[in-house]
Order: C-alpha cells, then structure tokens, then sequence
C-alpha cells in the first residue's frame, strides 16, 4: 500500500470540516475527485494509521497525521515548479503565510488555475483538484497552503507553516 497526494487532500477536508459528519459522495463533490478516489483514499489513510475508525466514524489519527505533514510530507510529495503562469497564491503567499512574511519582489508561488487572479510561478498543488477544492472552503484552502509551505518553502517559512499547522491540528483534536 502507497500512500497517494490524494489521500492528505481527503484528510486536510476532514480536519477543515471538524467533527461534522461526511458521506463519501459529499466529499467527492467538494474535493472535485469521485467517490471510489475518495473511498480509496480513505481506505489507504485507516491502513497507514493516519485515520481512525470508530463504528461508522472515519476521522483523523490527528497526531499520526501532524507528524507526517511536519515530518514526512516534503520527501513524499514534492512540488513542481515552472514557469509564469495565472493561478491561486499558496505557500509564502497564500493566507495565513502572506500575513507573517515579507513578500520579496519575486514571482509569487501559484497553483496553475485558469479562475485564478494572480500570475506567478506555477507550483504544483498537493492534488489536481486542490485549487477548485480550495475555491469553496477557505479553512481547506489554508491548511494547504501551510502543506505547501512546508513542501516548498525556505527553512523560515517551513517553521512559520509547521507552528500553524500544528496548532490548527491541535484544535481539531
């Protein structure tokens, strides 16, 4: 069993909606993905321990999942990067990032997004659909970016992206 990108993308939307109850096909619609992506995805987060399941409850193993966000996500999935493009600001430049760090005069990093307003420098998203995902759900859309930050960024900005991330887990559990 491999984890797959997906799979986090399935699992930072069960931290984003909290302890809401979810259907598969809910999920699917707002993560642009199907619901056999979905139920796989789920399939394979209870298998690596990053899920847990209690009845029919699927939630978050919060602590096993901070620590592969924090420890193990940037040499797992790492961004691409390429050229100018138009798309949504993530990492350093997405919120909350763009609060706490000073913006150099550097192309900013964005998911290529033809609905996006900013033009910068194309850094591939965690999953296909993160940007259509992220549009409808800013709490998503955060926590994403701070993934990214700490995918992608400088040292300072993987720390700044790890403190709030693990905050944001640790008011989820």
């Amino acid at each position: 069993m491999i984890l797959k990108p997906q799979d986090i993308l399935v699992l930072l939307k069960l931290v984003a909606i909290g302890q809401q109850p979810w259907t598969y096909n809910q999920l699917s619609f707002e993560l642009g993905m199907s619901p056999s992506e979905v139920h796989g995805a789920i399939k394979r987060a209870l298998a690596a321990g990053l899920a847990i399941q209690r009845g029919d409850i699927i939630t978050p193993a919060i602590r096993n999942l901070e620590e592969f966000v924090v420890h193990g996500l940037r040499y797992a999935f790492i961004p691409e990067r390429g050229e100018l493009t138009r798309g949504m600001p993530t990492s350093h430049a997405g919120p909350p990032l763009r609060d706490v760090i000073v913006s150099d005069n550097e192309p900013p990093p964005v998911w290529p997004d033809s609905l996006g307003e900013v033009r910068g420098v194309s850094f591939s998203p965690l999953y296909k659909s993160a940007a259509k995902a992220a549009r409808s759900d800013q709490a998503l859309y955060e926590l994403l970016v701070l993934v990214d930050g700490i995918r992608g960024g400088q040292a300072r900005e993987r720390d700044l992206a790890t403190k709030e991330i693990k905050k944001r887990f640790k008011q989820y559990g």
